[in-house]
Formats: structure tokens, C-alpha cells, sequence
């Protein structure tokens, strides 16, 4: 398979490889050999890869599978925050290619869709160093873009199927890069309000009822804000809950 390199801004320093088991299991391995950040790793397919919680990722070729390897200067807590950057940077990447009047929204915590369908998942991996030091962060995304796995857990689309074919990974992988550095940047001089907000104005389920799965549990309340850190806060029965971790679907 042929692939055009993507225009890339400064200070991005990209490893591409036609087949890779897992680009982020790539990038932890550099990441923990001393690469900097703005390393990224690019696989035109994977054979391993993974989603949140483990989940198997479907990465035949035609789609973008990247990991980036970040080294930010703040806890673990706030590191999470990088999923709402790399969220409103897809997001502003896709607009750019997708048709007037297409719907894009965001789903807590880290997932785009267009339509109400799933078109790209983030997974971010951290590992701390000595004094219970961040050491750095992977953060990997998966964009549907000629095709969409047809047995997802959450309904998935792919630009593809909302008509728009022929967008080549590197495209968009240069869009995405373009626009990560450019609210990684906000994010770091202006804090999380601001993208918090951005978020939210195109965030899915908001006031709505919807249900949280964790790891073993579930419960339904109403999707009211996100916190000053991008925790999710839940309305229940019994109380105001405060979610960092789970998955999310509208309430049956």
C-alpha cells in the first residue's frame, strides 16, 4: 500500500510502519527508551490493536491508527485531560472533510461521532517514573475512515459511509497533528475551562438520561456537566455523582 507523508507541523517527529501489532504498545516502548514528545507512531494496519478497557480495535488498512508519546509537566489527574484535546482536535480535523450540515459530537470520555454513530476512539496510557512522577503519556486514536467495524458495541460509521471516500490516513493524520498542536498549546497556557467549554458545546447526552457502565457496575442518572478536571457529573436517585472512568450509553 502506497501512502502519501503528511504535512506535518514543526517539532513532530513521525515512525510509520505498514503493519505494526498495537501503535500504542510501540509508542510506550520509545516513550520508556527516552523518546520525546512529539514522537508519533503511524501504522497502516494494526494486528493487535486496542480500545478502552482492552477492547480489541478492528485496524484493517484504509483507516488512521496513530500513537503519540506526551511528556506533560502536571499529575496523572490532569494528564487525563489530553482525551479532550485529542477529541477537539479530531473533531476539527473531520469537520474540515465532512459535508455541511453533518452532525459531530463528542461522547464522554474520549469517542467522536458523527450522526450518533462512532467514528473515532482515543485511548490514553500513562506509566509513572521515580517519586510517583508522570513519566509519560500514549495517547492513541483510531478514525474510521474507508470502513467501519459492523459488529461494534456502540453503533460506527466511517467518512466512507457518510460519503465522503477517498480520504487517505496521511491526510488526516496531518490535520489532526495541525490542530492537536494547536489546543495542546491552549491547554497548557490557558488551562482546561476553555476546552472544557468547546467540548460541551457539541457534547452528546447532555441533560439527557444515560447509562454508566463500570467495571462491575451500572447505574442511570442524568448526564449534567463536567467538572473543572472533566470528570462526569451524574444525577442520580441516590445523589450527585462524580464519574472519571466508565463507559456511556443513552439510557434504554
Amino acid at each position: 500500500m502506497t501512502e502519501a507523508e503528511p504535512a506535518l507541523p514543526p517539532g513532530v517527529r513521525l515512525l510509520r510502519y505498514e503493519t505494526i501489532g498495537s501503535t500504542n504498545e510501540e509508542a510506550k516502548r520509545l516513550a520508556r527508551e527516552g523518546a520525546p514528545e512529539g514522537t508519533w507512531v503511524w501504522g497502516l494496519e494494526q494486528t493487535a490493536g486496542r480500545g478502552r478497557r482492552g477492547r480489541f480495535w478492528a485496524s484493517p488498512p484504509g483507516n488512521l491508527y496513530v500513537s503519540l508519546v506526551l511528556r506533560p509537566a502536571c499529575s496523572a489527574a490532569q494528564a487525563a485531560q489530553l482525551g479532550f484535546v485529542a477529541a477537539l482536535a479530531l473533531g476539527e480535523a473531520l469537520a474540515r472533510m465532512l459535508p455541511a450540515g453533518a452532525e459531530l459530537r463528542y461522547k464522554w470520555p474520549n469517542d467522536v461521532l458523527i450522526g450518533g454513530r462512532k467514528i473515532a476512539g482515543i485511548l490514553l496510557e500513562s506509566e509513572m517514573g521515580p517519586g510517583e512522577r508522570l513519566s509519560f503519556v500514549v495517547l492513541g486514536a483510531g478514525v474510521n475512515l474507508a470502513s467501519s467495524p459492523p459488529e461494534a458495541e456502540f453503533p460506527a460509521t466511517s467518512l466512507a459511509e457518510e460519503g465522503v471516500s477517498g480520504v487517505a490516513p496521511g491526510r488526516l493524520l496531518g490535520a489532526f497533528a495541525t490542530a492537536f498542536v494547536g489546543w495542546a498549546q491552549r491547554w497548557r497556557n490557558e488551562g482546561f475551562a476553555p476546552l472544557r467549554g468547546a467540548w460541551l458545546a457539541r457534547a452528546v447526552a447532555v441533560g439527557a438520561a444515560v447509562r454508566v457502565r463500570l467495571d462491575h457496575a451500572a447505574f442511570e442518572g442524568r448526564f449534567l456537566d463536567l467538572d473543572e478536571d472533566g470528570a462526569l457529573m451524574l444525577d442520580t436517585p441516590q445523589g450527585r455523582r462524580r464519574i472519571t472512568a466508565g463507559d456511556v450509553f443513552p439510557a434504554a
